[in-house]
């Protein structure tokens, strides 16, 4: 079966590539495929800008004993964290089966982080989003990612650069219609996370994009749309 032409499987492939749910014969045939076809390539990528960013969202969580207990036994570990005897590093790089195991233990890692990320569930975060938006300045840099939560009727926005914002002055998110006038959602906090509801009808069939505006001290005066510079866009998109 040609995948390049099968839209849905190739949606399917490359998002469990990106989490690192594919493994063995397959992810080695997906790599092959994926280093001939600029389709794949571009599916890759676009799942990567969905998925990464939520990362950001992640809280800390340690590995149990047991995880750092079957990386000592593989990597053949002593107790005080050192390379025992009967292997050393200058035996490794010929070692097919250390490579392959440490694939195999970085492919566990990997699904284990993004489980942890999906089904923790902070008092502002759904344990997977419906919408997401990352919001980029004027030179593409991306500096804030919003996500949206149907079910829990939240919207959090995350700044990821720290903004120098002038005492008097506010950011404010606006969500821009495909139809009809701007509409705000609220001030942002100059760096950290705000939470604000989320409307009803703000769904990407709805919402051409989000935006962020640099305003006076209380937000626009104007409730049909900033009055200030936008600073930061970006497409609302379905995950």
């Amino acid at each position: 079966m040609n995948i390049q032409h099968n839209k849905i499987l190739r949606e399917k492939l490359s998002a469990a590539f990106v989490l690192g749910t594919l493994k063995g014969g397959a992810r080695r045939r997906f790599v092959s495929l994926v280093k001939q076809s600029a389709i794949l390539q571009a599916e890759v990528a676009e799942w990567e800008a969905r998925l990464n960013p939520l990362a950001e969202f992640a809280g800390s969580a340690a590995p149990s004993p047991q995880v750092w207990q079957h990386i000592a036994r593989r990597l053949s570990l002593d107790s005080t964290g050192q390379q025992s005897t009967k292997s050393s590093w200058l035996n490794l790089g010929g070692s097919l089966n250390f490579w392959r195991g440490l694939g195999v233990i970085s492919t566990a890692l990997a699904t284990v982080l993004v489980v942890v990320l999906l089904t923790r569930q902070p008092e502002t975060v759904a344990v997977m989003p419906s919408y997401m938006a990352m919001l980029v300045d004027d030179k593409a840099q991306p500096n804030i990612v919003i996500v949206g939560d149907a079910k829990r009727h939240s919207l959090t926005v995350k700044i990821l650069a720290s903004q120098t914002i002038a005492a008097d002055k506010s950011l404010e998110l606006w969500v821009i219609p495909k139809k009809g006038t701007p509409k705000s959602l609220g001030l942002l906090t100059k760096n950290g996370t705000t939470t604000f509801t989320l409307p009803a009808n703000a769904t990407p069939q709805n919402v051409a994009m989000l935006a962020v505006s640099l305003e006076r001290l209380h937000g626009s005066p104007n409730p049909d749309g900033p009055t200030g510079p936008v600073l930061f866009t970006g497409a609302w998109q379905q995950i």
